[in-house]
C-alpha cells in the first residue's frame, strides 16, 4: 500500500496535474478582487452620493427659510412698498453697484431691504419738506429772516431727507465693518488651531462662529452663511468671493484668496493662516496706535475750554482774595483816621 502512495507520488504525471491545479487555485485566488471591482472607486462613489444627499437637503432647507420670510409678517408689510418701486421704476433710476455693494456690507440682504431703502429715499425729501415748511411758516421757526431764506432751508431739509437712507446705509457698513475687523484675528486664529487639529474649512468656519458669536455676531453670521454656500455652491471659490465682498475688509480678501489658492493648488492652509492672522494682529494694533497719536490733538481744544480755566482759578485765586482782603483793610483804616 506505501509502495503505491509513494509510487503514485512520484508519478510525473501526478505531480504534473497538481502543480497545474496550484497554479489554477492562486489564479482565482488572486483574480477575486478584480473580479468584484476597485474598492476605492466604490468609496469614492459613495462619499460623491453622499455630498449630493447633502446639498439637496441644505438646498431644501435654505428654500423653506426662504418661503417662511417671503411669507412672514415683514415681507407682507413691504407689499404696498414694492407695488411703489415696481410702478416708479425706481431700481433702474437709483440703484447701481456701488449700492448694492454697500447694502451688503451693512447686512442687508435680498430684495426686501433694496425695496424698503428706495421706498424712504422716495419719501423722506417730502416728508423733510412738509416737516421744515411747518416749523419754519405755521410754528414761526427764524422770525428774523426773510421768506425766500426759509423757502431755501426748507429745500436743503429736502434735500437731506433725499441722502438720510443713504447715510444711514454708509454708517451701518461701517459700525459692522468695525465689528468684524475687531473680532477677525481671533477668528483667524481660532481657524488655525481648528485646521492645524484636522479639520476641514468648514468644520473650522462652523467651530469659529459658535465661539466668535460672543465677540461680533456680525463675523458670526458671515462664517454661518459662508459654511452654508461652501455646502451648496458648485464652486467653492464663490463662496469664499462671496464672503470678501460682504464684509468689504481687504484682509478678509486676502484670507479667502489664500483659501482658494489652498483648494486650487493643494498648499498648506495652516501656514497662510498664521501668516494672515499676524498680519491681522499687526494692521489692528497700528490702528489702536493711530488713534492713541490722535488723542494729544484732539484733546487741545477741550483742555483750553475746561481745563486751563481752572487751573488759573485755582493759581490765581488766592492771590485774588489776599489782594482784595488788603484793599478793603486799607479802605478801614483810611476811614478811622479820618
Amino acid at each position: 500500500m506505501s509502495e503505491q502512495v509513494a509510487r503514485t507520488l512520484t508519478d510525473p504525471s501526478f505531480l504534473i496535474a497538481l502543480l497545474v491545479g496550484i497554479a489554477v487555485f492562486a489564479t482565482v485566488f488572486t483574480a477575486l478582487p478584480a473580479l468584484g471591482g476597485n474598492p476605492l472607486k466604490a468609496r469614492m462613489k459613495t462619499v460623491a452620493l453622499e455630498r449630493d444627499e447633502l446639498r439637496a437637503k441644505q438646498r431644501a432647507r435654505l428654500a423653506a427659510e426662504a418661503e417662511r420670510r417671503r411669507k412672514g409678517l415683514r415681507e407682507e408689510q413691504s407689499v404696498g412698498m414694492r407695488n411703489i418701486v415696481d410702478r416708479l421704476d425706481l431700481r433702474r433710476a437709483l440703484v447701481d453697484e456701488g449700492t448694492l455693494n454697500k447694502l451688503k456690507v451693512a447686512g442687508f440682504r435680498g430684495q426686501n431691504p433694496l425695496t424698503k431703502f428706495l421706498f424712504f429715499r422716495l419719501v423722506l425729501p417730502f416728508v423733510f419738506l412738509a416737516a421744515a415748511l411747518v416749523y419754519l411758516f405755521l410754528l414761526g421757526g427764524l422770525p428774523e429772516q426773510p421768506t425766500l431764506i426759509k423757502l431755501f432751508v426748507a429745500v436743503v431739509f429736502g434735500y437731506a431727507g433725499f441722502y438720510a437712507p443713504v447715510l444711514y446705509v454708509s454708517n451701518r457698513a461701517t459700525k459692522r465693518k468695525q465689528s468684524i475687523q475687531r473680532a477677525w484675528p481671533d477668528a483667524l486664529d481660532l481657524m488655525l488651531i481648528c485646521v492645524e487639529s484636522g479639520m476641514s474649512v468648514e468644520a473650522a468656519m462652523k467651530r469659529v462662529a459658535e465661539e466668535i458669536g460672543a465677540q461680533s455676531v456680525e463675523l458670526a453670521e458671515e462664517l454661518i452663511l459662508t459654511n452654508a454656500e461652501l455646502s451648496y455652491l458648485q464652486e467653492r471659490r464663490q463662496a469664499f468671493e462671496n464672503l470678501a465682498s460682504r464684509t468689504g475688509l481687504e484682509t478678509v480678501k486676502s484670507v479667502t484668496q489664500a483659501l482658494v489658492q489652498a483648494e486650487r493648488y493643494g498648499t498648506p492652509v495652516a501656514h497662510a493662516l498664521r501668516v494672515l492672522a499676524a498680519e491681522s494682529r499687526d494692521m489692528r494694533m497700528n490702528e489702536a496706535e493711530k488713534k492713541a497719536a490722535a488723542l494729544p490733538p484732539k484733546l487741545t481744544v477741550p483742555m483750553i475750554l475746561f481745563f486751563l480755566p481752572v487751573l488759573f482759578a485755582i493759581i490765581l485765586g488766592p492771590a485774588g482774595i489776599q489782594v482784595s482782603e488788603r484793599g478793603i483793610w486799607g479802605d478801614k483804616q483810611s476811614s478811622s483816621s479820618n
